[in-house]
């Protein structure tokens, strides 16, 4: 009888740790098994508003091949793309401070500066249009832009840098390799296509994303607090998504005026810039905040240089709330954990 009571309570035990490691299974983490009450609740806030990104930002319209991404790093760091051989596309995007040039504006091919803020090349190709005004809808498009503007690479016409890229052996090779099944692969928008296919390698997976796959000590304690405070204050009205913003336009100064706070020497109207619309002014494209400890200075015009002041601004303007110096503090290192690593492959050989 006695060795029957054991018997009973052995498998009471197995049954109870049975059911409580498969409660425990929803989520579990590599690193220290299985996950806290806490850290589950969390976890499940932050996957109900942002998603990790993906290996590779593919459009049908522009198939990625080897060629054609090894033709477009080549074109990217070329300054013969610009009128006077100064710029080339890496110098405001530069890949090695994470696609930006840390300046307010950049200077263009004749040393004029532009009037915006150079945004990063990082993860680009997954906003849903391109420029703060939204002009451009995809990378493909954006990649002629600059070229032939005046202020910035200057070239004065498609035919103009046909010819001068005709002159190259090694371009005439590489536009072969990329584009076989054409007679004369030399065409400006085959330009613009291997530059737009070489960006769309260019993502950049961070600690974010890990935790969001359920490695939760991706994240340290403040970052996790940090998460809270973002999506709890409101943070996420804009902020979402893959690429934590990138997918819609917003008003700058929904509360406030932007430059009151921004101390922006120019007020920019955004999207009624281009459409003439009285309610789109001070409308932008919201900026991803992957890599955004790495990409200052901040907002369409580089006014502002620390990230904690912006977030601080971004609060008052955008939400109305004034955030604690811990919250602000926290935020700024949740923002920290988006930081990834620029592809080995993409830097300049």
């Amino acid at each position: 009888m006695k060795t029957f009571r054991i018997i009973l309570f052995l498998a009471g035990l197995i049954i109870i740790s049975a059911c409580s490691q498969k409660r425990g299974s929803k989520t579990t983490d590599p690193n220290s098994g299985e996950i806290s009450a806490n850290d589950q609740a969390l976890l499940e806030k932050a996957l109900a508003v942002f998603q990790t990104l993906p290996e590779i930002a593919e459009d049908e319209a522009n198939p990625i091949t080897s060629e054609k991404v090894a033709l477009g790093k080549a074109l990217y760091y070329d300054k013969r793309l610009s009128k006077d051989e100064t710029i080339s596309c890496n110098s405001c995007h530069n890949l090695e401070t994470f696609g930006v040039d840390n300046l307010p504006t950049s200077p263009g091919d004749a040393g004029d500066e532009g009037d915006r803020n150079s945004p990063t090349v990082l993860n680009a190709a997954l906003h849903f249009v391109q420029f703060w005004d939204g002009r451009a809808k995809d990378v493909e498009e954006q990649a002629g832009g600059p070229i032939l503007e005046k202020v910035e690479m200057g070239i004065p016409s498609k035919e103009f840098l046909i010819e001068r890229l005709s002159t190259i052996d090694e371009y005439q090779e590489m536009f072969a390799q990329a584009y076989p099944d054409q007679r004369k692969p030399l065409t400006y928008e085959n330009i613009q296509k291997a530059i737009a296919a070489f960006e769309r390698t260019l993502l950049t997976p961070s600690p974010f994303d890990k935790y969001l796959n359920g490695e939760v000590g991706a994240l340290n304690d403040q970052q996790k607090n940090g998460l809270e405070a973002f999506i709890d204050k409101g943070c996420t009205t804009c902020h979402m998504g893959v690429l934590l913003g990138g997918n819609m336009y917003h008003k700058f100064g929904i509360y406030d005026d932007y430059w009151k706070h921004t101390q922006s020497e120019k007020i920019d109207e955004g999207l009624a810039g281009i459409t003439g619309e009285e309610s789109q002014k001070f409308m932008f494209k919201v900026p991803s905040l992957r890599n955004v400890e790495k990409t200052f200075p901040y907002y369409h015009d580089g006014s502002v240089t620390e990230l904690n002041e912006a977030i601080e601004i971004m609060a008052v303007t955008q939400l109305n709330k004034e955030l604690t110096d811990q919250e602000i503090a926290d935020i700024g290192a949740f923002l920290g954990s988006l930081t990834g690593e620029v592809p080995k492959e993409a830097l300049m050989d």
